[in-house]
């Protein structure tokens, strides 16, 4: 499993290896409107998703066999409530070997796709978002702070961040 988000700070599902990992072909964006788990209908959150072009660096969480069709069956129920994201095996590569992962993209097609908004517009988003799994700034602060723990730096992230609790970046 790659996870780029929540699902490295909050997995939730029985693994036996995690590792840095690296995906060609897609980067880490908040291009998704949250209207469940950050947000609402009426004040929607933003959260991340891997939408096309670029890199992201992330975690590798290898599963045991035994274990693996539930938890895919897990991964599909929390990342598909809405089917904003399709679910992909992918190429990643961990330490010097390039294994498939299963992870989820974003669907450009879907309403909940933000795109790219401009900061002002993604600010307002962060701020406003709670729903119920928290809110989308908490959401952003705990994915940076694992970030940071792992010696991944997101710059965009952190200024919005930053912009979001009132902060000049």
């Amino acid at each position: 499993m790659f996870a780029y988000g929540s699902l490295m700070w909050r997995p939730d599902f029985p693994h036996i290896e995690t590792a840095p990992a690296l995906l060609h072909g897609y980067h880490r964006s908040l291009c998704l409107y949250s209207i469940r788990y950050r947000g609402t209908r009426d004040l929607p959150g933003l959260v991340l998703g891997l939408d096309h072009g670029g890199a992201c660096r992330g975690l590798a969480y290898r599963v045991a066999s035994a274990d693996s069709e539930a938890v895919q069956g897990y991964l599909y129920e929390r990342e598909m409530g809405h089917y904003a994201y399709r679910p992909k095996w992918l190429n990643i590569i961990v330490g010097r070997q390039r294994i498939s992962a299963y992870t989820f993209i974003i669907r450009r097609e879907q309403e909940q796709y933000a795109g790219k908004l401009d900061d002002k517009t993604t600010i307002a988003l962060i701020r406003q978002g709670h729903g119920e799994a928290g809110s989308s700034i908490d959401y952003l602060r705990y994915t940076l702070e694992h970030l940071g723990k792992l010696g991944i730096k997101d710059r965009t992230l952190e200024r919005l961040l930053a912009n979001a609790y009132g902060n000049s970046g």
